[in-house]
């Protein structure tokens, strides 16, 4: 069955804007949520893990690129209920 988020993660009402994803149960350092972002030829397309995270410039995560996609790796240990955040590098 197709999820389109893992399942340590859901989609909320955020305090930094709009809906921000957040943690259902811990995550450690170093865990790789799933890929954010990918190139379609010239194109930078979004997945649902990458539509719904908020910028913090002290992100709990990072953006790792692999070939033409990107992924959300944990850079710290992350506690449920904490929302995910990341460094905005695509927008200015």
């Amino acid at each position: 069955m197709y999820r389109p988020l893992p399942e340590y993660l859901t989609i909320k009402e955020s305090l930094i804007e709009g809906l921000g994803l957040f943690a259902t149960k811990d995550i450690k350092n170093g865990t790789e949520l799933g890929m954010s972002h990918f190139y379609w030829g010239e194109k930078l397309m979004r997945t649902p893990l990458g539509g719904f995270y908020n910028h913090s410039d002290d992100g709990n995560v990072v953006k790792t690129r692999t070939d033409s996609r990107f992924f959300l790796v944990a850079h710290r240990d992350i506690k449920a209920g904490e929302e995910i955040t990341c460094t905005y590098t695509f927008y200015e």
